[in-house]
């Protein structure tokens, strides 16, 4: 685990709670950070995580990953299990997080392919331009989206460090009142080349925001890589192509991004 630069020095208090068999992380309230299942630790429990995981149906072998939030670290270790070939950078600007993941939700050591730094998100996205083949961004306080991670020129840097072809991945609520501001946001500074994913079970909506050359959107192709998703790693792809199915452009066969 490494330091990069922080702008502020935020402080919040982290929280440890278990029912059912699940263990949860909360931060400054009684708002679900993370969750982990005791028996399947490996395993995503939120359906938004899967859901932000979907990125594998149109970037199967990624080299380097961005996570921007590291939350209980289930993302991470979903990521450092499953894609062997990927290196994954992971920014928390809290260390008391880094230190309750590490602690409390088997997040596993630093090595070749996992890098853990405590500092500010946006700032490591502007200084890493062209850099990376995916980009994660679910970062949340307390109560709402961080605001720095929510600006045009947040998202813009977002674009300039992905490599071309490349696609970033978004987490929203729906019932943020700045929600349609956001989105609009992110589709103006990626040229509209954006699907958007309701999770069924919570607020959150993804949206997936892509970089040119796109990436083939056809439905046949969707099909085959939901199906590859399900069996390799267990996510729910068919159920995620056609939720994007019902709420974005389309053809007859394929997105329109």
């Amino acid at each position: 685990m490494a330091l990069f630069p922080r702008r502020r020095e935020p402080r919040s208090q982290v929280r440890i709670s278990e029912r059912a068999g699940v263990r949860y992380l909360h931060l400054d309230g009684p708002a679900v950070q993370s969750a982990m299942r005791m028996r399947a630790p490996l395993a995503l429990e939120l359906e938004y995580t899967r859901a932000m995981m979907a990125f594998l149906l149109f970037r199967r072998t990624p080299r380097d990953i961005a996570l921007i939030g590291l939350g209980g670290g289930s993302i991470a270790k979903f990521i450092h299990h499953h894609l062997n070939t990927a290196r994954l950078t992971a920014v928390e600007i809290l260390p008391e997080v880094v230190a309750a993941a590490r602690a409390y939700f088997h997040l596993p050591q630093d090595d070749a392919r996992l890098n853990v730094l405590i500092g500010d998100g946006a700032d490591y996205v502007r200084a890493h331009p062209d850099s990376q083949d995916v980009l994660l961004v679910d970062g949340y306080d307390a109560k709402r989206i961080v605001e720095d991670l929510a600006s045009v020129p947040f998202y813009r840097a977002c674009r300039d460090m992905l490599r071309p072809g490349g696609l970033a991945v978004f987490n929203l609520w729906g019932s943020d009142a700045g929600f349609t501001r956001y989105f609009e946001r992110i589709a103006d500074c990626f040229g509209q080349h954006v699907l958007q994913l309701p999770a069924e079970k919570k607020g959150n909506i993804l949206a997936f925001a892509f970089r040119e050359p796109l990436p083939e959107v056809g439905f046949d192709m969707l099909a085959r890589s939901a199906r590859e998703l399900r069996l390799g790693c267990g996510i729910e792809g068919e159920a995620f192509v056609a939720r994007m199915r019902a709420c974005n452009p389309t053809t007859q066969h394929g997105f329109l991004i």
